[in-house]
């Protein structure tokens, strides 16, 4: 259905907000205005396929979407546990929405331990679409079923819905030569196709999609588009399913212009490479995979096309080391990875701060420590970002917000790496990377530019008149030191890690000029121009919510929830975390509660509180999942009525 309605009021847990029956239909369609689906299985199963196509196909049908894919760590866990439990989480609605959402409205199980590990998120009431083929007396076993909770009663909270997903594919597909293994593995696709009829998703996207991923093998695609018409079929002749849902367009959250739906890695990527078409420079990436940060070499290495060259070294150290020497060569260089990662690479990071060269190192978060949660989220990397290093390094600190805004993360990033001439650090975490949501594709126009001027020629003149290039003389207003590049007639300079001579470059180990030097490259970070901080305040609250990151979403959603309910609260939101705001000293003194929520065990709440000596209050969570609103609403008011 394409068909827009009006947007009815936003209901707090996703119920059914109007009813019609369609002329010539013969089942009921009801409007909702979210809805909230998980897809679980195994982590071989494919729900992160059949996750990303359905919100593919929701983003074209111009509904707001947010999501949040959740995987098992290991590659391949044994099947049929609790361990390899794959999920995906899609939120989507027709109005602007903020989270995956807090508690799914539908749970699609493909097995016994999908259905226990999500279970326990449902509420009463929810809709169960659960594989029966795969619940045997083994499988059941395998993850501490004592009996069959289809049968014995403790699913009758919930309206459920026993589907024989694996017979019914098996059975759609008996006119391909395809071994019944092989006819299996496309059960996803009936389960998107029932999913896609249940609440009037576009079809054309996926077939599409499946045409060209099997171009080679036409024999599965055939059989892949057949089990996806297969489950559309069912689900409009079943009776079990008497009614499907309709969510209409968010035609008013969105301002005019063109949209698609992205996750944060890849508008990272995008970013990086907007950034270095308008520095006109060539980008380079020296990376090493790591989860959850190897979906930007991969997306990287796709676009030789703009001059993009990535670089997958043998190691953490070699990545850094290949991009500070393209930096050097005059590159926009960057080195993507994660916590571990950046452990690795702080030695380098620190020989950037000394040499100031522009070079963005991103990492994306994930909890740890040593290898934690390569899987899970976390925002416990802060500190390690601000002073992770040997010696008075300091480094600037960026942090998108969403997915989307990873996109201008990066430029912002690029912008103050080329023209201050230092490392930064740009935190993105395991939820914006792999969560989506839709983006609204900037005008050429609307991009900053960054191109920068490389050393010409000579830019001092002695005491006996000649002229030579002093590598360390700096812009009087940046502080930021000229950028040569190697091979330029006159420009020879020193390079290396050993203190500078200020001025000339030469080595020194003056201490009057080791502290001069210190205290020049800390001026240089504390002058970096960053916007004002700005603050949602519409009732003159005396509390205030501050966040960083990924937090955004959910703290958002819950300062809504407040609000709605008659609360007066206030929020705002860093994107820059080293140099903070200008402003933002003055804007905490100016409420009685500070409340910081973050990933971690309150690192940001710990330099709010050293900087400006203000009584901040943390509210943490490190289980590797995102806020849920609600329980970040129900803290707030707790703040509030303190």
């Amino acid at each position: 259905m394409t068909s827009q309605v009006s947007s009815p009021a936003e209901q707090a847990d996703g119920t059914v907000v109007g009813e019609q029956r369609k002329p010539g239909d013969a089942k009921d369609v009801r409007r909702l205005d979210r809805v909230i689906i998980r897809f679980a299985g195994d982590s071989g199963d494919g729900m992160q396929l059949t996750g990303d196509r359905f919100t593919s196909e929701t983003a074209s049908f111009g509904n707001d979407l947010s999501t949040l894919p959740n995987f098992p760590a290991e590659i391949r866990a044994p099947a049929g546990t609790l361990p390899g439990v794959s999920s995906f989480q899609l939120h989507f609605a027709d109005h602007d929405i903020l989270t995956p959402g807090d508690a799914p409205n539908v749970l699609v199980a493909m097995n016994p331990a999908a259905l226990k590990a999500n279970v326990g998120d449902l509420p009463r009431g929810a809709e169960i679409i659960v594989n029966t083929d795969e619940f045997t007396k083994r499988a059941l076993q395998k993850v501490g079923y004592d009996s069959d909770p289809l049968h014995d009663g403790s699913l009758d909270g919930y309206n459920l819905h026993p589907v024989p997903l694996t017979t019914l594919t098996v059975e759609a597909l008996k006119e391909f030569d395809l071994s019944r293994k092989e006819a299996e593995r496309s059960k996803n696709m009936f389960a998107l196709g029932l999913l896609s009829w249940m609440y009037h998703r576009p079809t054309e996207g996926t077939e599409k999609f499946l045409k060209s991923k099997f171009a080679k093998k036409p024999e599965i695609m055939a059989a892949n588009i057949a089990a996806f018409r297969a489950g559309w079929n069912f689900g409009e002749t079943t009776e079990d399913f008497a009614v499907s849902y309709e969510v209409a367009p968010a035609a008013k959250a969105f301002p005019v212009g063109t949209y698609r739906n992205i996750s944060g890695n890849l508008a990272l990527a995008y970013g990086l490479i907007a950034a270095s078409r308008q520095a006109d420079l060539p980008l380079f990436l020296g990376s090493y995979p790591i989860t959850p940060a190897s979906d930007i070499l991969h997306e990287l290495s796709k676009h030789k096309n703009f001059g993009v060259r990535t670089f997958q070294a043998e190691d953490e150290i070699a990545g850094i080391g290949a991009a500070l020497g393209a930096a050097f060569g005059g590159s926009l260089a960057v080195t993507t990875t994660s916590g571990p990662g950046v452990a690795l690479k702080s030695e380098t990071i620190g020989l950037a701060v000394s040499l100031e060269l522009p070079l963005l190192v991103v990492d994306i978060q994930r909890g740890g420590p040593s290898t934690g949660l390569p899987t899970k989220t976390e925002q416990a990397d802060l500190l390690q970002a601000m002073y992770g290093r040997n010696g008075e390094a300091p480094v600037p600190v960026v942090a998108p917000r969403t997915p989307a805004d990873c996109f201008d993360a990066a430029l912002e990033a690029a912008r103050i790496a080329l023209t201050y001439r230092t490392p930064v650090m740009l935190l993105s975490d395991g939820y914006l990377a792999n969560g989506s949501e839709p983006w609204r594709i900037p005008e050429l126009e609307e991009l900053p530019d960054l191109k920068v001027r490389f050393a010409q020629g000579p830019n001092h003149t002695l005491a006996d008149g000649t002229e030579v290039f002093w590598p360390y003389k700096r812009d009087p207003q940046t502080l930021a030191r000229p950028w040569a590049i190697p091979g330029t007639p006159g420009l020879e300079h020193r390079i290396g890690g050993i203190e500078k001579q200020d001025g000339t470059g030469n080595i020194s180990y003056d201490p009057a000029n080791h502290d001069f030097m210190v205290r020049t490259r800390q001026a240089k970070i504390d002058g970096i121009d960053v916007p004002d901080i700005e603050v949602d305040d519409p009732h003159g609250a005396k509390t205030l919510v501050l966040g960083w990151g990924s937090t955004y979403g959910p703290i958002t959603a819950a300062v809504r929830r407040l609000r709605a309910a008659g609360e007066s609260i206030a929020q705002a939101h860093l994107r820059h975390l080293n140099p903070f705001p200008r402003n933002l000293g003055t804007v905490l003194e100016g409420y009685d509660r500070v409340v910081i929520p973050e990933m971690n065990l309150g690192q940001l709440a710990t330099l709010v509180r050293a900087k400006y000596l203000v009584d901040a209050h943390s509210y943490n969570q490190v289980n590797g999942m995102p806020f849920k609103a609600e329980q970040l609403a129900a803290a707030l008011k707790e703040a509030i009525d303190d």
